[in-house]
């Protein structure tokens, strides 16, 4: 929304500096009437690929949070990626249309992105074919990044090792099966990787990485016009905040799909040493 918003102001500046070829290079351009904004840093116009992974049934919100962040930046171009271009839906039946599969997905990538879930990321983490792309454009990525258990993906993939990473709390424990060093946090960055904790944390990693590639100011815009400043109605957002009977009831609720991460995480990472 700001990115098109904001775009849509430089290129009407561009339209008026083409038209006025005696004006000089660095002169700033007033915005038409109407416009809040009385000029456009330069630096905030970049040219960075950006790629989230879809597959059938990972969760909405890991990846609609930081696309609404990183989909902000100007001049970015935004590659939602599959297995095929055919409609992918999420775990709550959000579904969503691929812009690019594994092919046609650029091969160098400014940030690379991996949603979570539940039974479709063990499936997805699985995959070969997903593994190979994740493991390719990870390697060469500037960014590799993941939402809630989308750091399996990446763990299996082998671009966790010997890197501090978090995941959805559930799955946390998971993260040495990879050679990683599991780490609390709403968002661990170690080097390029950058890694989320549950769901909602891929809006304060897109975020914090919207500030760093353009600046604070324009990462304070994209939040205001976002109004996130939230304020949850409970208090029950991490195990150590919750109630301990809500924490116990969700153990007991995950408790085998946590022992099948486990069990499937040592074989996708023997695969994926394979690929």
């Amino acid at each position: 929304m700001l990115a098109a918003a904001l775009a849509g102001l430089a290129r009407e500046a561009e339209a008026q500096a083409s038209a006025s070829p005696t004006a000089p290079t660095d002169a700033v351009v007033p915005p038409p009437e109407g416009h809040v904004m009385d000029h456009m840093p330069a630096h905030w116009r970049g040219s960075e690929r950006i790629a989230f992974l879809l597959y059938p049934g990972f969760t909405a919100l890991d990846l609609v949070g930081p696309h609404y962040m990183l989909a902000s930046l100007i001049g970015a171009s935004v590659h939602l990626v599959a297995r095929t271009k055919d409609p992918v839906a999420s775990d709550q039946n959000l579904v969503l249309v691929p812009s690019d599969d594994f092919e046609t997905c650029p091969r160098d990538l400014d940030i690379l992105c991996v949603p979570g879930g539940t039974a479709g990321t063990l499936a997805a983490m699985g995959d070969a074919a997903t593994l190979r792309f994740v493991k390719d454009r990870g390697g060469r990525a500037r960014f590799v990044t993941s939402v809630c258990t989308g750091s399996l993906i990446l763990g299996a993939a082998g671009l966790l090792e010997g890197h501090r990473a978090t995941s959805h709390w559930l799955t946390r424990d998971v993260l040495p099966v990879f050679g990683a060093i599991p780490t609390p946090g709403r968002v661990v960055r170690d080097r390029n990787r950058i890694t989320g904790g549950g769901v909602t944390a891929g809006i304060d990693f897109g975020l914090g990485l919207l500030g760093e590639l353009r600046d604070r100011t324009y990462a304070e815009t994209v939040q205001l016009l976002a109004e996130y400043a939230p304020e949850p109605p409970f208090d029950a957002g991490t195990p150590e905040r919750a109630p301990p009977a809500v924490t116990g009831m969700m153990d007991a609720m995950f408790a085998t799909f946590r022992r099948t991460a486990a069990a499937e995480a040592r074989a996708a990472f023997a695969m994926g040493r394979t690929l």
